[in-house]
Order: C-alpha cells, then sequence, then structure tokens
C-alpha cells in the first residue's frame, strides 16, 4: 500500500482541526497508509525548520507554501499519482506559525499553494487532509468530488 505521510509543525489543538484531520484521515486509510508525524513548536524558527530538515532528508517532500504552486484539486491528484509512480511514500510538510526557511524549501521536490491567503497551520492541515481524501476519490473514480 502506498504511504502518505503529514510532517507538521506543532498539535492539532483546536478541536475542530483535530476532530476533522481526525475524520479526514479515517476516511484516507482505506486508501493510502497514513502517518502523521508532529514537530514540537520550538523556541525559534530556525529550531523547527532544523526539526523538519532532519525529517526530510531523502524522502519525496512536497512543501505547503504560499508561495508555491497553485493547485486544484485535479491537480493535486495528479501530483500524488505522479510522485507514487516513482516512490512508495509522499511526506507533505506543514511549517508552524512562522513558516519555514531556505533549508526546508531547498529539500521540497515541490512546492504547492491552496491559494495566496495565509492560513493558520492547523487550518492548513485540516485542509490539506481534506485534499488529500478529495484526490483518493479522484484516483479511485468515486462521486465524492463533483
Amino acid at each position: 500500500m502506498k504511504r502518505i505521510r503529514l510532517l507538521c509543525v506543532g498539535k492539532a489543538s483546536k478541536a475542530f482541526c483535530r476532530d476533522g484531520c481526525a475524520e479526514y484521515l479515517k476516511r484516507l486509510r482505506g486508501f493510502y497508509d497514513v502517518s502523521v508525524v508532529e514537530i514540537p513548536e520550538q523556541a525559534t524558527n530556525a529550531k523547527e525548520c532544523q526539526e523538519l530538515v532532519k525529517r526530510m532528508a531523502g524522502r519525496e517532500c512536497v512543501l505547503m507554501d504560499i508561495g508555491g504552486e497553485a493547485v486544484s484539486s485535479e491537480g493535486l491528484a495528479r501530483l500524488v499519482y505522479d510522485i507514487h509512480s516513482r516512490s512508495d511514500e509522499i511526506t507533505f510538510v506543514i511549517g508552524g506559525a512562522c513558516g519555514v526557511d531556505g533549508s526546508v524549501r531547498a529539500l521540497a521536490r515541490r512546492r504547492i499553494s491552496f491559494g495566496c491567503v495565509t492560513y493558520p497551520h492547523q487550518i492548513a492541515r485540516l485542509l490539506l487532509c481534506e485534499q488529500l481524501y478529495r484526490t483518493a476519490t479522484i484516483l479511485n473514480g468515486l462521486p465524492y468530488h463533483k
């Protein structure tokens, strides 16, 4: 089974984010082996980025970045399909409240954005979980994506 890993700074501490993520991750597990790795928030952005870099090394990483390429749901599905055609695992990276630095960007194979607005990192995680579930339904021809 192909794997999807979410690498995130901070916990999903807000109930609506935690519960929403849990629901979409539960649905997604019918299609992929899914895991979430949470990096504790650090005193400085540099320390958070050092921790991310350690866990990104040698992996197919996609960074969620406001400056990244805007992708549609169908575009995200193509991206997941393409990466899974050459690798068993994709790691999606979400930085903390202060974002990420160049060391994290340099390790990301792709940088994608869900638009030019800024989301709190917990909401970005919820959006990513929903979009990954939508991706699975698109790739499997299921009616969730209308």
